[in-house]
């Protein structure tokens, strides 16, 4: 069974194009020729993967991107646009996208970005809960509960968390939680990383969670230790 894939793109002779050649590979897509149908489409059947563009008719695709983000935390999104300055690339991935592509592309680049994304949903859906102390992480439903209680978690805190509770025990480099939560393309200052360990720490700690703690490791990263 192929992916769901939203496509979201006005141009009709690259949807027209790129959609054919998707559903020819065993893809169910659905073409939506603005932001607000797409959103709307997005709300009817959760895809598993959006192709964005951001140059749209009726609504910005960096609006687009941020709103689907918010609304399916576990979609994954490839921009595929025209704007290709370094500015626009950063404010893509900063309002959610997973990916950034430009135009024009080599589909066999774009297929090849698509099929990494599938196999992180395979490595998503294959996970059971994970648990360390009293965390136990729901990655499919994207729910953390501490002590029994839900954890009110951003996107990237979950993602983080996930990362630290997979790894329970063993040392995660910063290098390495950048890449697999904010991955290769993060252009951003990596202090973004230690706040985000700051809020996971008062949060757990707010839970009432003293079997499992997050440690700093002076110039290497952090590690979860539960007990």
């Amino acid at each position: 069974m192929g992916t769901r894939i939203l496509l979201i793109e006005d141009d009709e002779g690259i949807g027209r194009s790129l959609a054919g050649v998707l559903e020819g590979q065993g893809h169910a897509v659905r073409w939506s020729r603005g932001g607000r149908d797409g959103l709307a489409a997005a709300d009817e059947e959760a895809p598993e993967v959006v192709l964005l563009d951001l140059g749209l008719p009726d609504l910005d695709g960096v609006e687009v991107c941020r709103r689907l983000r918010g609304a399916h935390p576990g979609v994954a999104i490839i921009v595929v646009t025209a704007r290709d300055a370094e500015v626009d690339v950063v404010v893509g991935l900063d309002a959610g996208a997973d990916d950034y592509v430009t135009k024009p592309f080599r589909l066999a680049e774009l297929l090849a970005r698509l099929r990494a994304q599938e196999r992180r949903l395979g490595a998503r859906r294959d996970q059971g809960p994970l648990r360390a102390g009293g965390i136990e992480l729901d990655v499919e439903a994207r729910r953390a509960t501490a002590t029994g209680g839900e954890l009110a978690l951003s996107p990237k805190e979950f993602d983080l968390l996930s990362l630290l509770v997979a790894e329970c025990g063993r040392a995660v480099t910063r290098e390495r939680i950048i890449e697999l939560v904010w991955d290769e393309h993060w252009y951003g200052s990596t202090k973004t990383l230690d706040m985000h360990i700051v809020a996971l720490r008062r949060k757990l700690a707010a839970a009432g969670e003293t079997t499992a703690r997050i440690t700093t490791l002076r110039g290497v990263g952090y590690r979860l230790d539960a007990g």
